[in-house]
């Protein structure tokens, strides 16, 4: 994964501790500023590679669904998933990652966004309402560090 953007921040909580919060897509609801719910799908419970669920996001009036899949899982360390659009064939249009590293005595969290839209849709604002991408992923992955450190802190 190459990141157009990654944003970190020191949590005071134990690595294993911020690692579970964030594998349990369920609550990230809690944190987000955009994704407001998710939902395993196939009876998964948990995250393991390949396990997909249901994102439900949001920006002022705009509301959208995607799917996601986990890609990467190294327990303590790294959770990572992509984003895909099902209507097209799967098609994988955003990586997402969290670096989870002990340091400082609690944890610092690092999370990476790829767009891997083509060019000519990364102005695309129909579905979103968002036009740039890359300051309103900046805002909201601060948000959601925040949100994060608030919670386990």
């Amino acid at each position: 994964m190459e990141p157009d953007l990654s944003v970190s921040r020191h949590i005071a909580a134990e690595p294993s501790a911020v690692f579970a919060a964030l594998t349990d897509v369920t609550r990230m609801g809690e944190w987000s500023p955009e994704n407001h719910a998710n939902e395993w799908k196939d009876g998964v419970a948990q995250a393991e590679v390949g396990a997909r669920w249901v994102g439900h996001n949001r920006n002022g009036d705009f509301e959208w669904t995607t799917e996601s899949r986990v890609a990467e899982l190294q327990q303590d360390q790294r959770f990572c998933f992509e984003c895909l659009a099902p209507a097209y064939d799967d098609f994988h249009f955003a990586t997402w990652a969290f670096d989870v590293e002990a340091a400082d005595g609690g944890t610092t969290v690092t999370q990476h966004w790829q767009d891997l839209r083509p060019e000519a849709m990364r102005g695309y604002s129909e579905t979103s309402g968002v036009t740039d991408r890359i300051e309103h992923n900046k805002a909201g992955m601060e948000a959601t560090l925040a949100a994060l450190a608030a919670s386990l802190e």
